[in-house]
């Protein structure tokens, strides 16, 4: 057996660039991404997009390795980068669109970024954000290289906005480097799927984010994966409500191409955009934080549309209520609950849907089991949950057991950038599940509630107690008369009275991530300040 050799014929490198060349063939007249009226383009010609792309990357000196940074919505340029970029050899910096300039600014001296490209929207937060760069080479030491700034105009409808600021480069628009390119540029073969193919930054919840290094092999089988794990049929007419910054939309950018689908691009995920999109397009799949479930949900009855076949929906975080997840289904989204993190290149478990789930119905107990998390992606060698990282003793599979997350497979990260002594401890992540849940879940049965979190605050016997922070419903005919006293006795009709909320706190938001994730360690200081009387 040790004679057998690989060889050229037998072994290709894995990565998911072969998805769109693939894609490109057989699916060549099939539309690929649908951006506003008027803009539509097939496999075949998002192929060459890319193709031409990756040729003008080439032409301004993008070499292996070097960082490609991008602050754009969901749009198709951001799409195209995901593939055109690792075609140059580059890795590909996908910058969350939300993060403040001096944050941007920090990403692109840690990442060294060669190029960014930036959408017209965000031209003034990415000039304050080079600002700060130009002011670190006046006024210290330290040399930053600024990056070559390429803008993104609006495809369909340009703006004619361009980067000011008296930059060298001002005045570079992104069409005209797809115009300008080869469209038979043939990429160098990729000869080790270990190379980098993404950088991305963590949001920060626990601590200082750090930018998390993705292979082109890790990329491919989470994408394979995700759509096995999903049951993701071929051809799928998938929603970007998910920024493609997160993960890469946690892997579908390659995802779709793999399957041939169609790439519904929205701006901005409205409501009306949203219920727009699934009415005009058929949509049949969308990914999304919790938000966007309660902006879906608040809709008015004239901004919703019929929805005659289910839209499925991958939603993350937190597991869901299972109040909410029947509310949504409700109104025509399936709902499936996926748990994962940056450093897993995405979800690494999915609630996989069993047939004799069926019989429970629509009512608690089967929104209960989809609102779980599921068992780990095909990438992952091992999933388990630990009580202790040094003994790795696993925890009971009981669904009640609370321990550490513990992944180890091909679809977790490289390590973090210029950050090796954190790798070994980033191999688990801490997700500790506690009773607060299900007091949510309870509030969220209330037809008023939109959103609600509980932790945690100061009890004088019994050192804790639960306190819910509680966002209503929007245009609530009966929201005047809601206060404390009925989503306690709500809580108490539902639930043993020692697990009502001791206290409700109202709010017009939730404090979030980035990424849509609520902060419940803001939300725990908040509550340290609160008293029982």
């Amino acid at each position: 057996m040790d004679s057998l050799r690989k060889c050229q014929a037998n072994y290709t490198p894995l990565t998911p660039i072969h998805f769109l060349k693939r894609a490109a063939s057989v699916y060549a007249d099939r539309t690929s991404i649908i951006y506003g009226d008027n803009v539509r383009f097939t496999w075949k010609e998002t192929y060459q997009r890319c193709r031409r792309l990756a040729s003008s990357l080439k032409s301004l000196n993008i070499v292996k390795d070097s960082v490609v940074s991008v602050l754009a919505p969901n749009i198709p340029a951001i799409y195209e980068m995901h593939f055109a970029v690792p075609m140059a050899g580059a890795v590909l910096n996908p910058i969350n669109s939300r993060l403040d300039a001096k944050t941007i600014a920090n990403i692109l001296k840690h990442s060294e970024a060669k190029l960014l490209f930036v959408d017209f929207q965000f031209v003034p937060v990415a000039t304050e954000a080079l600002g700060i760069l130009q002011n670190l080479n006046r006024t210290s030491m330290m040399v930053v290289d600024m990056p070559r700034v390429i803008v993104i105009d609006n495809l369909g409808s340009p703006t004619g906005v361009r980067l000011h600021g008296g930059l060298e480069d001002e005045g570079e628009e992104y069409e005209e480097l797809v115009r300008r390119g080869n469209p038979g540029y043939v990429p160098d073969e990729l000869e080790d799927e270990w190379d980098s193919i993404t950088l991305s930054y963590t949001s920060g919840t626990t601590s200082t984010p750090k930018g998390v290094v993705c292979s082109h092999r890790g990329a491919y089988l989470t994408a394979l994966s995700l759509i096995l794990g999903w049951e993701m049929g071929k051809t799928p007419v998938y929603l970007w409500t998910l920024p493609m910054f997160h993960c890469s939309g946690w892997s579908f950018t390659w995802g779709i191409a793999a399957r041939g689908g169609t790439n519904v691009c929205i701006r901005n995920p409205t409501v009306q955009a949203m219920y727009e999109a699934i009415s005009r397009h058929g949509v049949t799949h969308m990914c999304c934080a919790p938000i966007i479930l309660s902006i879906l949900l608040e809709a008015k009855p004239n901004e919703r549309v019929a929805i005659n076949n289910p839209v499925q929906v991958l939603t993350g975080g937190a597991p869901q209520p299972p109040a909410l997840v029947g509310k949504m289904e409700a109104l025509g989204f399936s709902v499936v609950h996926g748990y994962g993190l940056t450093e897993a290149t995405g979800t690494a478990l999915v609630c996989e849907w069993q047939e004799s789930w069926k019989d429970l119905g629509a009512n608690d107990q089967a929104a209960q089991l989809k609102s779980r998390q599921g068992v780990g992606i095909l990438s992952l060698a091992d999933v388990d949950v630990v009580k202790d990282l040094d003994k790795l003793e696993s925890v009971a599979r009981d669904g009640k057991t609370m321990g550490e997350v513990v992944l180890r497979g091909s679809g977790l990260m490289k390590g973090y950038l210029k950050d090796n002594g954190s790798d070994r401890e980033s191999i688990s992540q801490r997700e500790m599940v506690r009773d607060g849940l299900e007091i949510e879940s309870v509030i969220y049965k209330h037809p008023c509630v939109a959103e609600a979190s509980v932790v945690a605050m100061p009890h004088p016997k019994w050192g804790e107690s639960p306190c819910a922070f509680v966002k209503l419903m929007k245009d609530t005919s009966a929201m005047s008369s809601i206060g404390e006293e009925e989503i306690i006795s709500h809580c108490k009709q539902n639930l043993p009275g020692f697990m009502a909320p001791k206290m409700v706190s109202f709010v017009e938001e939730l404090p979030k991530t980035s990424t849509g994730k609520i902060q419940k360690l803001q939300l725990r200081e908040m509550a340290r300040s609160f008293v029982i009387s």
